[in-house]
């Protein structure tokens, strides 16, 4: 007779099978749903060579993704629909929509290798996701193990909206196809990267914190396109970082328990 491992992770998916039957809520569906559009959106706009206007329907598409979490959240409404929904969802808008974003822009003049380079970054990115659904409730919820899709594909966004409309050179095209092809890498690493899901924004804080938050939105209304930019590159380059200043975690006791499950 074949044992069943049990785990955190399976009694969470057991528990979400059991809520299968009671049907969908409306709004994080719907808030998914948009972030599915903004994606498709994204690539329509690709089509007609409005890169610019692509990169922020992406943008767009992060805030419906960090919104329909956190509502089923606080309406008590996670389900394993919301959760497959979610991630058929981020495969569109933050893997194929920026894969094809970067080639049309600066790649497709390379001809096959940047198909290659262009899946790669797709493929990774399912991955990725594959890899976080399988890990949810295994291991430390504070960090994330790889570099999250939704960041991966503000990299790209971000670059294209500080270059602007106009195709780069060749010097342009190897950048972006190095810069692709190390996003890829990162998003299937093991490097951990902060998941802000511990910050309380409900806690009371103190004065000096609106001050900084105030400033944080002056420079992005002024050199918005620099600020993502920094923005997102930084937080992709946190995860090596890390790792050198840091070095690499032990494992945490529901880590081994998933291991040894």
């Amino acid at each position: 007779m074949i044992r069943r491992p049990k785990g955190s992770r399976r009694r969470r998916w057991h528990e979400l099978r059991e809520k299968r039957g009671r049907g969908i809520v409306l709004l994080p569906s719907l808030l998914t749903t948009g972030n599915l559009f903004c994606g498709f959106f994204a690539l329509l706009l690709t089509v007609e060579g409005r890169f610019s206007d692509a990169a922020l329907a992406i943008f767009v598409a992060m805030v419906m993704d960090l919104l329909d979490g956190r509502v089923a959240r606080l309406m008590k409404a996670t389900s394993q629909f919301g959760v497959e929904f979610d991630s058929l969802a981020d495969v569109v808008s933050f893997c194929v929509a920026p894969a094809f974003l970067v080639y049309s822009f600066a790649l497709k003049d390379l001809s096959r290798p940047a198909w290659f380079g262009a899946f790669l970054f797709v493929i990774c990115g399912a991955l990725r996701l594959a890899r976080f659904n399988v890990q949810t409730g295994t291991v430390d919820r504070r960090f994330f193990i790889g570099l999250s899709t939704p960041a991966a594909a503000g990299v790209v966004a971000s670059s294209i909206v500080l270059l602007g409309d106009e195709p780069p050179g060749a010097l342009g095209a190897d950048r972006a196809r190095g810069r692709g092809r190390g996003l890829a890498l990162l998003m299937v690493s093991t490097f951990r990267y902060w998941s802000f899901k511990e910050v309380d924004f409900v806690r009371r804080r103190p004065l000096q914190t609106l001050l900084v938050v105030v400033l944080a939105i002056m420079i992005v209304a002024t050199k918005h396109d620099v600020f993502l930019f920094m923005l997102f590159t930084g937080y992709a380059l946190s995860g090596p970082v890390r790792r050198l200043v840091v070095g690499r975690p032990l494992a945490t006791p529901t880590e081994l328990a998933s291991k040894e499950s």
